[in-house]
């Protein structure tokens, strides 16, 4: 057959599995990748690329130790330090909530836990008089923008294992980290100016009228828990666990040597995350005396486990036709990727938001600005995997529009004008425009 025809047949065979798998969500997200792989090899008949097997065991791992943190009770206790963080200064809550939204999502490498922040940052704004609708959108956004910025994210995983032992995520972070932290500043100025101020909103008023609003709790009845006497240490520990990686990362000497061919060098990342965080796992079961059962009926576990299986059978399916359309189809879209490197950016975005998937978006289109493109200007455009929030239906802005009872946090009436996309787009334009500087700069 036609390479070219093939190469049509293929790519309508990845945009089908991309758009069921969309629609499907959770586990079936990467089980449509899988069936794609399976219909490319024995359908149309193309050779079977290799699947991101390092980057599913790093999820795996990192989502173990994170799941034992959660069971000894580390995650209430980032948590509690993170809505102290955040009513300290309730007045400028709308800079405050994300910056803390993004540092902990960065450091857990889950943007879940915002879900246990949402309710502090909406009783914080509601009580002072804020619109709810500034903080929880840029605070939503901040903890999907975490997760470009975290060492021991998914999509982290993935991009750097795209990369090449060459890069490792330090030089990922030291882009990404300080590009998003400007974006967000930048987008709060923005969102501080979002709507009407709250006594003015007409909708609050209509509801605040009706007695459809309760009145605001008293933060302290939120922020009361009885915490394990193990929740900090816990916490402490697998914090440990992400600054050895981050210091390996930074610091190849930190690494063992060992032999590849007949040259020495320091021992890839992959091992290493994998080798510390199960260590961090296992430490966590024997000093805090936690059964396995306990580890596994954690939720992080779970959302962990299905973002490993979104990363796995997207990109075996997204390797597989790479290599089967090199020639046909990778070369001349990386040709032009390379004319015009907004392109690349653009195909990130739009990725992003049909498969709701930071890490499959990334696997589906990195390989191709790889081809093209610098890995400077790779590194500095990656942030664009935020356009899985270009349609609000992720977890995170469902639950973000339902917790604020005001009604300023709403879903359009023509759906994409919702309240994250104007913090959406200024995130990742001013987080690309900055990270493209000092990328070029560093790397």
């Amino acid at each position: 057959m036609d390479p070219t025809i093939m190469a049509i047949l293929q790519g309508l065979v990845v945009i089908a599995c991309i758009f069921l798998g969309s629609r499907s969500g959770g586990l079936a997200l990467g089980l449509w990748g899988v069936l794609g792989t399976l219909v490319l090899v024995f359908v149309l008949g193309a050779d079977p690329g290799s699947p991101s097997s390092e980057a599913f065991f790093i999820v795996i791992a990192v989502v173990t130790a994170a799941s034992a943190m959660q069971a000894a009770g580390g995650i209430d206790w980032m948590v509690k330090q993170a809505a102290g963080i955040i009513q300290k200064n309730p007045k400028n809550l709308v800079y405050i909530a994300p910056l803390t939204a993004f540092a902990f999502t960065a450091a857990a490498g889950t943007g879940n836990i915002y879900f246990a922040l949402l309710p502090i940052i909406y009783q914080l704004a509601y009580a002072n008089g804020i619109r709810p609708e500034r903080a929880l959108a840029v605070s939503a956004v901040a903890s999907q923008l975490a997760i470009t910025a975290s060492p021991v994210s998914a999509a982290m995983a993935a991009f750097t294992s795209l990369l090449g032992d060459e890069y490792s995520s330090t030089d990922v972070l030291i882009v990404t980290v300080p590009a998003s932290i400007i974006a967000l500043l930048v987008t709060s100025a923005v969102a501080n100016r979002m709507g009407t101020d709250l006594k003015d909103d007409p909708v609050y008023q209509e509801k605040l009228a009706a007695g459809q609003i309760d009145p605001p709790q008293p933060i302290d009845e939120l922020l009361k828990s009885n915490l394990p006497s193990t929740a900090a240490t816990s916490a402490a520990l697998f914090l440990v666990g992400v600054a050895i990686i981050t210091l390996m990362g930074a610091f190849s000497d930190l690494r063992p040597q060992v032999m590849s061919g007949d040259t020495e060098k320091p021992l890839a990342m992959g091992p290493i995350i994998q080798m510390v965080m199960f260590t961090v796992a296992l430490l966590q079961m024997l000093l805090f005396k936690l059964k396995s059962d306990d580890v596994i009926k954690q939720p992080i576990l779970k959302s962990g486990f299905i973002s490993a299986v979104a990363l796995f059978g997207f990109s075996w399916l997204a390797n597989t036709f790479i290599a089967n359309n090199q020639e046909t189809v990778i070369d001349p879209v990386a040709s032009l990727v390379s004319d015009k490197p907004w392109i690349f950016a653009v195909a990130l975005f739009i990725v992003g938001a049909a498969t709701t998937s930071q890490t499959s978006a990334t696997q589906a289109i990195v390989p191709i600005g790889l081809a093209g493109l610098s890995i400077a200007t790779v590194i500095g455009m990656w942030p664009a995997v935020l356009g899985i929030y270009l349609f609000p239906i992720n977890g995170s802005q469902v639950a973000s529009v339902t917790t604020d009872q005001t009604g300023t946090t709403k879903i359009g009436k023509f759906v994409i004008n919702h309240s994250f996309l104007v913090p959406i787009l200024i995130a990742m334009v001013v987080t690309i425009a900055i990270g493209l500087v000092i990328s070029n700069a560093v790397n």
